[in-house]
């Protein structure tokens, strides 16, 4: 067993749930501790059962309960030094024998998942994806992305499945309300990942032969839908003469929990 669950994707709140026989982890906590241990209730598991919780980055979305989950269930919380530091507030919730350290360049692992960091270009203080392995599978995360790096690309390179960010429409994201500064801020090379540049980089990802699930998550709730990102990676995969009859694509929703994806 080897499963992996988006609690809640998108700009208002993040968490992931990630496991295999033994060990239960969350990646992120960016919702309410309410709205995540009804969330994981919904897919039968309790939150007690949690081995840890792994933060990518400190911004609000994606840390918002991470304070108050560890100190109501005694949950370790694993973050970059510098994550640490941008978020003093959280910090200052967990105590110190909860609070875990890991370097965006070494693997470490949580019960028998074999976690593998990696920087991404977002405007945080040191944001990072995941590759989760488990029996010689991958699961990977990234989210958050303002562009793609080789690095990105190959992290992505073995995984069987991918939950990546999809996050706007550049069309949409030109006409909407928001300030110039804040759309200048989502479509840079520090903040967010379009449609068609998630499809671009799904493509890539299918030299390799194992990828056979991808998700799309982080949808903008402004500047994007659903079905439009779906029609834009699909479309872009045909386009670029991909085979797409054995790839299954799914979108996260911000609101309530994904499938299941079970990749053993």
């Amino acid at each position: 067993m080897f499963n992996f669950c988006s609690l809640f994707s998108g700009s208002s709140g993040n968490s992931l749930f990630v496991q295999n026989e033994n060990t239960n982890i969350l990646i992120d906590a960016g919702e309410s501790a309410k709205k995540i241990t009804n969330a994981l209730s919904s897919i039968n598991v309790s939150v007690e059962s949690l081995d840890a919780i792994v933060v990518t980055h400190e911004h609000v979305d994606h840390v918002k309960s991470i304070g108050t989950l560890s100190q109501k269930y005694n949950i370790p919380v694993y973050a970059t030094q510098k994550t640490w530091a941008a978020m003093p507030g959280q910090a200052s919730k967990i105590d110190n024998k909860f609070q875990r350290t890991f370097s965006s360049s070494n693997k470490f692992y949580i019960g028998d998942l074999e976690i593998n960091p990696f920087s991404i270009p977002h405007d945080a203080a040191d944001p990072c994806g995941f590759n989760v392995l488990s029996n010689n599978e991958q699961i990977s995360i990234a989210t958050d992305l303002g562009h793609i790096t080789p690095e990105i690309i190959s992290n992505l390179s073995n995984s069987s499945f991918v939950l990546l960010e999809s996050n706007y429409d550049p069309e949409i994201l030109k006409f909407s309300k928001y300030p110039y500064y804040l759309k200048q801020r989502i479509s840079g090379t520090h903040g967010h990942l379009s449609n068609l540049e998630a499809g671009k980089l799904i493509s890539k990802l299918l030299n390799n032969k194992k990828l056979n699930s991808v998700m799309l998550g982080h949808l903008s709730k402004e500047n994007n839908f659903p079905e439009l990102a779906y029609k834009t990676i699909v479309d872009e995969l045909i386009d670029d003469k991909r085979d797409i009859s054995n790839l299954d694509i799914s979108v996260a929703t911000r609101v309530e929990p994904s499938k299941i994806i079970n990749v053993s």
